[in-house]
């Protein structure tokens, strides 16, 4: 009779999800599409449930399920991090930030503060910088370290210690599916910034902080009907912020903007108002009301 093998005892990592294993690649090409058909997705259910279609909206969740959700969504922007696919997109963010932060290196002075929102990793540049003390936040957090949360559902700061000295929204604009959504999103990251005048004593630091990271695929900006750079500037001018840099490359649009002092929020109303016709255009917008 054969003798049993006395089985030994799992480690903690195997009862990790299995998120935290290694992802499997998938082509540039099926990224692509993956993510584009969840952000059609998203959008029709929304449009079902301004509705009142609950059917409708039942039925486009199942569409998104048999996708995979929200994690097949997650995993195909994983996947466009990649070194060979665009890289991570903070790399910019630090490079942009890099004049200000080397001083600050050596120096004992409190650590800047970053949230993270829409989080994917936790090795990416700002991570591994050391410059910051960075809270991530995201709908499906993807590893330990992201903490589980809707960042319009978070509260809001109640003093200066739960403020920011940058808001990273990096590919997450793009998502929310009503253009009022994505207004109110802009809106609300204000109120979690540090005021500018924290920075006062710093001439290298006011130049830079309080901001905002913004990046969107580049067809969001150069190819919407209702979105150009001139009406994304009044916007975000109108939220109290002043563009300090920004790059454009064939797939994304980056954007650092400073909570400036001397441009104060003029609660102007943006409409869906078409800006440019054509048939190949997107329907991206941002509705203030």
């Amino acid at each position: 009779m054969a003798v049993k093998k006395k089985r030994q005892p799992k480690s903690l990592s195997a009862g990790r999800p299995p998120t935290l294993q290694r992802r499997k690649s998938i082509s540039r090409k099926a990224t692509k599409a993956l993510i584009s058909k969840h952000h059609v997705l998203e959008k029709r259910k929304q449009q079902a449930a301004a509705q009142g279609d609950r059917a409708k909206e039942a039925s486009i969740d199942a569409e998104i399920n048999a996708l995979g959700g929200l994690e097949s969504y997650q995993e195909a922007s994983l996947q466009g991090q990649r070194d060979d696919r665009g890289g991570d997109s903070s790399r910019v963010l630090m490079k942009w930030l890099e004049p200000c932060l080397s001083s600050r290196k050596a120096s004992s002075d409190r650590p800047l503060r970053l949230l993270e929102i829409g989080a994917l990793s936790t090795q990416n540049a700002c991570s591994k910088s050391g410059c910051f003390d960075i809270q991530r936040i995201d709908l499906n957090s993807q590893e330990e370290g992201i903490l589980q949360q809707d960042f319009m559902e978070r509260p809001l700061p109640r003093n200066d210690s739960e403020k920011f000295d940058v808001l990273s929204l990096s590919l997450v604009l793009n998502f929310v599916p009503d253009p009022k959504g994505k207004g109110e999103m802009l809106r609300r990251t204000v109120k979690f910034l540090h005021e500018p005048d924290r920075y006062l004593a710093s001439p290298t630091l006011t130049a830079s902080f309080p901001s905002l990271f913004l990046v969107l695929p580049a067809p969001c900006v150069l190819n919407s009907r209702y979105m150009d750079e001139e009406k994304l500037f009044a916007i975000m001018t109108s939220l109290g912020y002043k563009k300090t840099a920004s790059k454009t490359t064939q797939k994304l649009v980056y954007y650092l903007w400073r909570k400036d002092p001397s441009s104060p929020p003029i609660g102007q109303t943006f409409s869906k108002t078409e800006l440019r016709a054509g048939s190949f255009r997107n329907n991206f917008a941002i509705v203030f009301k």
